[in-house]
């Protein structure tokens, strides 16, 4: 590793370098500056990639969806009931319970309230699109809201699930993924509820591409 690395190639390794010292140190300077010291980069050129907490968590998630898809690609012969259990799965078993606690924990604070709405949209995207999703009209938008809503669940399940090989977690999982296959009746529920409430393909699209 050297210090010209391009500072966007550098936070993803950066990120995979401080998540065992998360567990310990947070989501801080320190753990940063101890992945840094880890992988050979000087600290203050870490700062510059990683400036704050909301780079950090940034970076984490692109990272998670990244080797969630990556564990995916050749997952399209199996049935789509099948491949969304496994993205749920796969991005729980390649992260690390502490280190996620200690994330939700910031992410509850109402100054990121904004990030944290993006972070899981942007996983429940990276899901869909793993499992081999390519809408663009109305069903983008709604199978990601259920869909986010689904794993954001199972997140605060499996942070408290103390079952053997996170069994309760998966049974959860089974009893949600029902949610995602029901999706054209909860889609025909939302767009005859559409006529009381504001467009919300309006606001979800503002979440897939948030003002600068």
């Amino acid at each position: 590793m050297t210090d010209d690395t391009p500072l966007a190639e550098l936070a993803p390794q950066l990120i995979a370098a401080m998540l065992p010292h998360v567990a310990f140190d947070g989501w801080s300077d320190k753990a940063l500056a101890a992945g840094a010291r880890d992988i050979g980069v000087d600290a203050d050129i870490a700062a510059l990639a990683l400036p704050d907490t909301a780079a950090m968590l940034t970076a984490w998630g692109a990272l998670s969806n990244a080797r969630m898809a990556e564990a995916m690609a050749g997952a399209h012969n199996l049935k789509i009931r099948e491949r969304i259990r496994m993205a749920l799965v796969t991005r729980l078993e390649q992260g690390d319970r502490e280190v996620t606690r200690r994330a939700l924990a910031l992410l509850a604070q109402p100054q990121h309230g904004a990030l944290a709405a993006k972070l899981l949209w942007n996983a429940a995207d990276a899901m869909w699109r793993a499992a081999g999703d390519t809408a663009t009209d109305y069903n983008h938008y709604t199978k990601r809201a259920i869909l986010s809503a689904i794993y954001s669940a199972t997140l605060l399940h499996w942070t408290q699930d103390d079952s053997a090989d996170f069994a309760d977690t998966r049974a959860f999982i089974e009893r949600r993924i029902d949610g995602v296959m029901r999706f054209e009746k909860t889609k025909a529920k939302l767009i005859n509820a559409g006529a009381k409430f504001p467009d919300p393909a309006r606001f979800l699209g503002r979440l897939r591409y948030p003002a600068v």
